[in-house]
């Protein structure tokens, strides 16, 4: 029988995120869970080599790419309707958890055990799931940012509120990408080709 779990994935291109606000640029849940799924394989590099960490770096990869799969069935809730009440936010949580389950079920019996800690937020390896979720805030920051460098205010008081949030999180892994990454996402191709061709000119001069 055909399954049709990869072919759910592949709508995943088509929720698009942030629906409650005004985009200059879309971003859909595709693009952000590779974000994501970079970003958390980062931090767990870099609390293995910075911070005496023992994280399995690809498991963490991993589970970032799969992170919002239920979104294909649920869509993008936004955060501020999700958390808006404990009561949406506890019916929120259930409707996710059924369609982590459906998705599950759309994958060969025998293949299923592979992805049960992939798929059900549940189960995934809490330390994975919080560099994961460290990610996805650096990810969400990012988009603010790259709003507002376009002139849109609309996304003003989220990235405060990420902001504030980042800052109070006591993850030295989180601290260390966003104070050696995350400025460099604000340069132009110009600027990233400008600081390219300084580097090799020190490179050489150095020889």
């Amino acid at each position: 029988m055909a399954s049709h779990f990869f072919a759910y994935l592949n709508r995943l291109r088509w929720i698009k995120r942030w629906g409650l606000k005004r985009n200059v640029v879309d971003e859909n849940v595709m693009e952000h869970s590779w974000q994501v799924a970079t970003i958390a394989h980062a931090l767990a590099l870099i609390k293995n080599r910075y911070f005496d960490g023992q994280v399995n770096a690809e498991k963490v990869a991993v589970l970032g790419l799969y992170h919002d799969v239920s979104e294909v069935i649920t869509g993008d809730m936004p955060t501020p309707i999700k958390y808006h009440s404990p009561t949406i936010t506890q019916a929120y949580k259930a409707v996710e958890s059924e369609a982590e389950k459906e998705i599950l079920g759309y994958l060969p019996s025998e293949l299923q055990p592979d992805y049960r800690s992939l798929l059900l937020h549940e189960e995934a390896d809490p330390e994975h799931a919080k560099l994961v979720k460290f990610a996805d805030m650096i990810s969400a920051y990012l988009k603010c940012q790259a709003e507002l460098d376009a002139g849109n205010k609309e996304f003003h008081s989220a990235h405060t509120q990420i902001e504030r949030r980042i800052r109070d999180t006591d993850a030295p892994e989180l601290q260390y990408f966003m104070a050696h990454f995350v400025d460099a996402y604000q340069l132009t191709l110009d600027d990233l080709l400008s600081t390219h061709d300084r580097s090799l000119r020190q490179r050489d001069s150095n020889k």
